[in-house]
């Protein structure tokens, strides 16, 4: 049984960590590649 519960967490814990880094790459994509093709008008 602890063993069920040991796995639960880590895979919760890889799955959060996971989406966190698909998130980050996105975010980055977004800011260094398509923020500088539409700049601010002033």
């Amino acid at each position: 049984m602890l063993a069920v519960i040991w796995h639960f967490w880590i895979g919760l814990f890889l799955a959060i960590g996971a989406f966190a880094t698909v998130l980050a790459v996105v975010v980055g994509y977004i800011v260094k590649v398509e923020r500088p093709r539409y700049p601010k008008q002033q």
